[in-house]
């Protein structure tokens, strides 16, 4: 059996996905199955061992060479594209992104059974011959499980398998571990803790930030994370590392601090970010990707919600904290907005709360004066080379 999943971005939304990758492979362990993704998150699925292939839409690539006035390389990389495409034979093609960009390469993958969701979003829906509903109460994982309980509930001829907690998988190799290990170490007398090589993990406790989110509505002030960073150093005495993609930014909010924290931004890939997290006490983080990703790794989030719905897209599992604030036009889930005060409601006395919260469940103030607490491998991950 030939089976095509199409999710092509974001990294949230990939790692929301990857829950229904494992319970696809445990539902048809001989299947061949590939994944479609587009650039930004395609290091999550390389190497990925319930995958057998992964092809790469360069979708925004292609569309801004065709914009800047450049046509033939970007044509001759479609039609390659679509020839690793239409090389397998597809027996079952999943739409877990529900818009027109998958939609048509769902139609394009020549697949025999193509599965979305009943939504005209986009008119989407036009492009497939199976559907199932989309119930939005739910959480986006379990929102995107729903696919794999269609098709368990249709394979009456079959041996039904049992159901397993949601599983989030990563690639994660000796490379990549050994690639956080070093950076860790290199600023390891900043943050005060030690790295040990093999299974022993960090010796000490260390808190990530990650101030960065695609839209505007979503961030949190610079002036606030500076606050909140200078007081886990002073108050708290444990390190800070700053995390994310905008390296501009982060530049911006360190200056800002009148303690030291280490600067990681743009340093790491996403799977060598997830053992970076997989490390630290808990990240404090806004509604962005590597929130997921930490989620998935083990590691408490205290995310900060201000336009979206945390029902729909916090970070998944027990012992996480959503802070937001208060207000009658929330979710409103606009990138843009004339006053962003949800995003200002959120005090950095409230952040900083939760962090002790957080810290002291888990033992990390009493370790920092002991010097004994050691930060063992997330729950739930696992490991490409296994």
């Amino acid at each position: 059996m030939n089976i095509l999943i199409v999710k092509l971005s974001a990294i949230g939304d990939v790692v929301h996905t990857l829950p229904s990758l494992a319970a696809l492979r445990q539902c048809y362990p001989a299947a061949h199955i590939t994944w479609v993704v587009e650039e930004a998150a395609a290091d999550l699925l390389a190497g990925h061992p319930a995958l057998d292939r992964v092809i790469v839409s360069r979708r925004k690539s292609w569309v801004k060479q065709l914009r800047s006035g450049r046509i033939a390389s970007p044509l001759r990389e479609l039609r390659a594209f679509l020839r690793e495409l239409r090389e397998r034979p597809y027996d079952l093609v999943i739409d877990f992104h529900g818009l027109l960009k998958s939609a048509v390469i769902v139609a394009a993958s020549g697949g025999r059974r193509r599965l979305g969701y009943d939504s005209l979003q986009e008119l989407s829906g036009l492009f497939y011959n199976e559907k199932i509903h989309e119930d939005m109460g739910k959480h986006a994982v379990d929102r995107y499980l729903d696919f794999v309980h269609y098709l368990r509930r249709g394979s009456g001829d079959r041996k039904p398998v049992p159901e397993r907690p949601p599983e989030f998988m990563l690639a994660i190799g000796e490379k990549e571990r050994l690639n956080a290990a070093a950076l860790l170490r290199r600023h390891a007398g900043t943050l005060g803790i030690e790295i040990r090589d093999g299974e022993a993990g960090t010796v000490g406790a260390f808190v990530a930030i990650n101030p960065v989110a695609f839209w505007e509505t979503k961030l949190w002030d610079d002036g606030r994370f500076a606050e909140l960073g200078d007081r886990i150093r002073r108050e708290l005495r444990i390190g800070v590392v700053i995390t994310g993609s905008d390296a501009e930014r982060i530049e911006r909010i360190v200056r800002r601090m009148e303690t030291r924290a280490v600067n990681l931004g743009g340093q790491t890939s996403l799977r060598e970010l997830a053992c970076l997290y997989r490390q630290a006490a808990l990240l404090v983080t806004t509604d962005s990707g590597p929130m997921h990703l930490a989620a998935a790794v083990g590691t408490p989030v205290i995310a900060l919600f201000g336009p979206t719905d945390p029902v729909r897209t916090g970070p998944y599992g027990p012992g996480h904290r959503i802070i937001r604030g208060e207000m009658p036009c929330i979710p409103c889930f606009r990138k843009r907005c004339e006053t962003g005060d949800c995003m200002r409601a959120i005090t950095v006395e409230t952040v900083f709360s939760a962090v002790k919260e957080i810290l002291n469940e888990g033992g990390f103030l009493q370790g920092m004066e002991t010097g004994s607490k050691t930060r063992q491998g997330g729950k739930g991950v696992g490991d490409g080379n296994q």
